[in-house]
């Protein structure tokens, strides 16, 4: 039985290196890239930010205070889209399964390839192709799990590689800090250090049930991830086209209060759907069915998002804009299309950081109780 074998492909500080690629003056200066307003948040930075202590989701005030000649740049996600649909196309053409992750992160499975030409030759020659050919830095890490190669393509940046052999993966993770383990955030690893535990290794060999008493059920995954244990399937690839969802009355009706909220409901169930696919809309449409069945539908091209911020107040002007006749409505339809792949937090060019962590918390409800389970007022 062939050995599994999982790369994990991550474009180093991707907007920000878009951004210098496309302006060779940029090269070696620190460079924001995220809202430009008295409120923005840092999207992307550069190595040379980071050395300031700068990071994505830091509030540009604070960024700046950190590093005042750092340059800004509110960023362009057309283009950020483009670079990366060329690393999608170049990875795509060379064969195996593989999953985007997100924008600008991808997993290839290899399994079974050291019967051909060997993965590690393999990823060295995709790794090379992908820099060649698009100008961007990347890392690459190799492992027989998602989890483990994705750490290892970490420690590599920036722009390098490296591998962990099969069955060393524990001996891998042992000396790292907690927070290098995917999903362990800041709340997890501040408990953790109250518990005597800050080193990976360490966690490793804390017993299952004492994980659970003080995690819940996170715990007992906590110890798998210690242990460099992951099960999880590289999905392949689809590109879904669309999120759409429309509401047939039971009694047509002419309430313009009762059509905005059904709307807005449908809306925000979308965009709930979009950032748990990991995706941004660029176009949103609104149908509306009159009593007589005829049909009518709007669109507008809008910067790529999946905030409930940009989203409800396009969806409800459109609706404003289709509702012409005064006549009973059967039917109402929301569909977002143009999408492309991104997370939330590529939407902070114009969110606050207060509205992020508002939606963040919002989903987290609906994550646990269902997507209908949470609405504005």
């Amino acid at each position: 039985m062939f050995q599994q074998a999982i790369l994990h492909l991550d474009m180093d500080a991707f907007f920000a290196s878009v951004e210098i690629m496309k302006n060779s003056r940029l090269q070696g200066l620190p460079v924001i890239v995220g809202g430009t307003g008295g409120r923005g948040v840092v999207s992307s930075c550069s190595y040379e930010a980071r050395h300031f202590g700068i990071h994505a989701g830091m509030p540009l005030a604070i960024a700046l205070r950190r590093c005042p000649a750092a340059r800004v740049i509110r960023g362009d996600f057309e283009d950020y889209e483009k670079y990366s649909a060329m690393v999608t196309e170049i990875i795509a053409e060379e064969g195996p399964v593989f999953e985007k992750a997100s924008i600008d992160a991808f997993y290839v499975d290899l399994s079974g390839m050291d019967r051909y030409l060997g993965c590690l030759a393999w990823s060295k020659e995709l790794r090379d192709k992908i820099g060649r050919e698009t100008g961007l830095p990347l890392s690459a890490g190799l492992a027989v799990n998602k989890l483990v190669s994705k750490v290892r393509a970490g420690e590599a940046r920036p722009n390098g590689s490296g591998w962990v052999a099969a069955g060393a993966e524990r001996d891998f993770l042992a000396p790292l800090p907690v927070r290098k383990i995917p999903s362990v955030g800041r709340e997890t690893a501040r408990k953790l250090s109250l518990l005597g535990i800050q080193k990976t290794g360490t966690l490793s060999q804390v017993p299952v049930l004492l994980l659970e008493r003080e995690f819940g059920k996170p715990g007992r995954e906590l110890h798998r991830r210690a242990n460099g244990i992951d099960h999880r399937p590289v999905i392949p690839y689809t590109d879904r086209k669309a999120f759409s969802a429309e509401h047939t009355f039971q009694t047509d009706t002419i309430a313009v209060d009762q059509l905005q909220r059904c709307l807005r409901d449908l809306a925000m169930r979308l965009g709930y759907d979009l950032r748990q696919a990991g995706k941004l809309t660029a176009r949103i449409t609104v149908k509306i069915r009159y009593t007589d069945f005829n049909t009518y539908t709007k669109s507008k091209r809008i910067p790529y998002t999946a905030h409930d911020q940009q989203l409800l107040p396009v969806v409800a002007q459109l609706f404003t804009d289709l509702f012409t006749r005064r006549q009973c409505i059967r039917l109402v339809g929301v569909r977002f299309d143009r999408l492309v792949a991104g997370h939330t937090q590529l939407d902070l060019f114009t969110d606050t950081q207060e509205d992020s962590a508002l939606l963040q918390a919002m989903d987290k409800v609906r994550k646990r109780f269902g997507r209908g389970s949470l609405g504005k007022g």
